[in-house]
């Protein structure tokens, strides 16, 4: 008897998540409606060390939706690290990465999906970017201070790379320097391996329970540093190498 090969995903959600317990479910239910237009999707939750019943609530809905699969991280090592876990064990060729927190709207997700296609081989990413803004003052000051000295550094053409809603090709975010940090600087490194990238614009949404996981003041040197970095890996990229196919035997030359 022929076996049926199991049908691959034409998309794959990573939700990285640490101590989210109460935003698990709602959010869950909130992609499956978004990406029910889709056709074969899947969801990758990455439990970065949590402490609460973050977990729990993960297995217990798991068992419930054969389309949900957990990575679970020993210890916490980071959003950048969470979600280069999910991509490495997502199997779908277009991967869409949100926050866990329930600020990010899934509802956004089929249209991004359907940007990045129309965009062909040659886009790389829709970045999101988030409008009505529903983080405290404090916050969205820091974000405008951080991206206004990122935007000038790298001219990556882009007002707000922290937003955790954005679409891309497997490939070209698996071709990616690694780094922590990383989902921060996406777009200009997407741009540096040759791809384009495409802006869409998302409305924000108030967390769903809980406290942010993520400071400023503890950050900031360290994304000082990184921005040093990507900015010099851009320079040291001058050009794409464009591949050109060899000749097949009995081509003239």
């Amino acid at each position: 008897m022929t076996e049926i090969p199991p049908v691959l995903p034409l998309l794959s959600v990573v939700v990285p998540v640490r101590n989210e317990q109460g935003n698990i479910a709602p959010l869950i239910a909130d992609i499956e409606a978004a990406c029910a237009s889709i056709g074969p999707f899947e969801v990758v939750y990455v439990d970065d060390g949590s402490t609460d019943g973050t977990a729990a609530a993960l297995a217990r809905i798991a068992g419930e939706k054969p389309w949900l699969r957990v990575v679970t991280h020993a210890q916490s090592c980071g959003q950048s690290a969470a979600v280069r876990s999910g991509v490495r064990h997502a199997r779908a060729a277009i991967v869409a990465t949100l926050d866990g927190d329930g600020q990010n709207d899934p509802a956004f997700l089929p249209q991004m999906l359907a940007t990045l296609q129309e965009g062909g081989p040659e886009a790389g990413l829709v970045q999101g970017q988030r409008v009505g803004r529903k983080d405290t003052g404090f916050k969205r000051w820091q974000s405008k201070i951080a991206n206004g000295v990122r935007g000038r550094v790298l001219r990556d053409a882009t007002r707000d790379t922290g937003c955790g809603l954005k679409c891309f090709r497997r490939e070209a975010y698996l071709s990616l320097p690694y780094f922590d940090a990383l989902h921060r600087f996406m777009p200009a490194l997407v741009a540096r391996e040759g791809y384009k990238v495409l802006l869409f614009d998302v409305r924000d949404r108030p967390r769903l329970t809980g406290v942010s996981n993520y400071g400023f003041f503890d950050r900031l040197w360290v994304g000082i540093l990184d921005l040093v970095g990507v900015w010099w890996l851009i320079r040291r990229r001058k050009r794409v190498p464009q591949i050109v196919a060899p000749a097949q035997a009995g081509e003239a030359r």
